[in-house]
């Protein structure tokens, strides 16, 4: 099958071998996959991953134990777990001790002709979610991690429990954190570099300014950092109030010396969020109380992965799409 893989350099391979069959395993033939900021931090060192990249799909299931599944139209869960571990057994199994994750870690991944999940894993997506709004399920349901996390929801203006809340980042999953935040009712604005970015959250109806217009004042109830660098951390230590909370959704290879004293000084949360619900985002897709089309910025032939990378990671770049017909 055609692959594209990463072993100490970027490659498009077209005769890779099909993964191997686990028990349980579905096989699903890909039809398209999404690039995202893990995807470009491993080329970098991230995680220490080598094999095929890629955990955003939509793809057919060819084959499975579960016969309902054959020739369903599915998005996957990535974290492939044992379901015998404390954690597991305690309903944390997307931190299992055992657990690899599709394209990330111990497990290949989806930029390929074919991948194999446990059919557990799986979700089959109904007809009012098209192929392009199939790759974002899996970081919408990040974004709608918070939710689960933190309290944000937004009051009128005048009254004492109104919260600010600032998304720091305007890239693919920060405009999507930004999109859940404001239909939770939340009075949230988005950071970022971007002004062509930014213009989506005018048409969206969210607050938004450009990082070089902002003062940092230790004034915000909770900063989402979507920055997707070291630096956001330290950005976001600057915008919080004392006793405010700090959301990590950012994933990077590289680090930062940085003073984590006005954490102890200002007594702030740090809550790390990672995956999420995603019969939530299925919904939220399906009822199209979310604007994913707007973030596609190009659609590229697997054969094209290698470019296809390069172009998501320059400035100003949302989301670039592998398809593998």
């Amino acid at each position: 099958m055609r692959a594209l893989v990463f072993e100490q350099t970027l490659s498009f391979r077209p005769r890779q071998a099909e993964p191997a069959q686990n028990e349980g395993d579905a096989l699903i033939k890909v039809r398209q996959a999404g690039i995202c900021a893990t995807d470009l931090e491993i080329t970098k060192g991230y995680m220490g991953f080598a094999g095929i990249l890629g955990h955003e799909f939509v793809g057919d299931v060819v084959s499975a134990d579960n016969k309902e599944l054959i020739g369903q139209r599915v998005a996957g869960e990535i974290n492939i777990v044992c379901g015998r571990c404390d954690l597991c057994l305690s309903g944390l199994s997307t931190h299992c001790r055992n657990r690899s994750v599709l394209g990330i870690s111990k497990h290949n991944g989806a930029f390929a002709e074919f991948v194999r999940l446990p059919s557990v894993n799986l979700h089959v997506l109904p007809r009012a979610v098209d192929e392009d709004a199939g790759v974002f399920v899996e970081p919408l349901a990040a974004a709608f991690q918070i939710l689960k996390q933190v309290k944000v929801e937004g009051k009128a203006d005048s009254a004492p429990g109104r919260k600010w809340v600032t998304v720091l980042g305007d890239g693919r999953l920060g405009l999507l954190v930004a999109q859940v935040l404001r239909n939770a009712n939340c009075p949230v604005r988005v950071v970022g570099r971007h002004s062509e970015k930014l213009a989506l959250c005018e048409k969206w109806q969210i607050r938004s300014r450009l990082l070089a217009d902002i003062i940092p004042r230790h004034d915000q109830d909770v900063v989402v950092d979507c920055t997707g660098s070291a630096g956001g951390f330290e950005l976001a230590m600057q915008m919080v109030r004392p006793r405010g909370t700090i959301v990590l959704k950012s994933t990077v290879a590289a680090g930062k010396p940085m003073n984590l004293a006005p954490l102890v000084i200002d007594e702030i949360s740090v809550i790390g969020s990672r995956c999420g619900p995603f019969r939530e985002a299925i919904r939220a897709l399906a009822e199209k109380q979310v604007d994913v089309a707007s973030l596609i910025h190009r659609r590229m032939r697997l054969e094209q992965g290698v470019e296809a990378m390069e172009l998501a990671e320059r400035p100003g770049v949302l989301k670039v799409i592998l398809t593998m017909d």
